[in-house]
């Protein structure tokens, strides 16, 4: 296990939502930074260079899907993987996601546990990938 856990951009516009996830993921010695809307988490994708999204699909100004468009056709942003975590899951959703790029895709009400399991798949497979950082 490499001695800095990655850094991870949590974009939810509820605030318990992101207190939860903040929360599991910080027990788990990673870093998180939290974004409340869309334009907000594509700002803070390319200033911070974040090593995993977990990403809302529903969010004001700029709707998930959006935002995972302009993030992995932009090269700063391309390699950076996505866990889509949404509260409206479903078998389009979850194709749509797919095909936008997503790593994962976990529904709402999720399980802490298995939201952690997701992450470090995810990450796991972006580092043997050559992705990240």
């Amino acid at each position: 296990m490499a001695t800095q856990k990655a850094k991870i951009l949590v974009a939810d516009d509820d605030p318990a939502i992101q207190e939860l996830i903040r929360l599991n993921l910080e027990v788990q010695g990673y870093q998180v930074i939290v974004a409340s809307n869309g334009v907000e988490t594509v700002r803070k994708a390319l200033s911070e260079r974040p090593d995993l999204i977990v990403l809302d699909i529903l969010m004001p100004e700029m709707d998930g899907y959006e935002v995972m468009r302009l993030l992995k056709t932009t090269e700063e942003t391309s390699n950076i993987p996505i866990i889509v975590l949404t509260a409206y899951a479903s078998d389009s959703g979850a194709l749509i996601s797919w095909m936008e790029g997503a790593e994962g895709y976990l529904a709402k009400p999720f399980n802490p546990d298995e939201l952690l399991m997701l992450v470090e798949r995810v990450l796991g497979s972006a580092e043997k990938a050559g992705g990240g950082k």
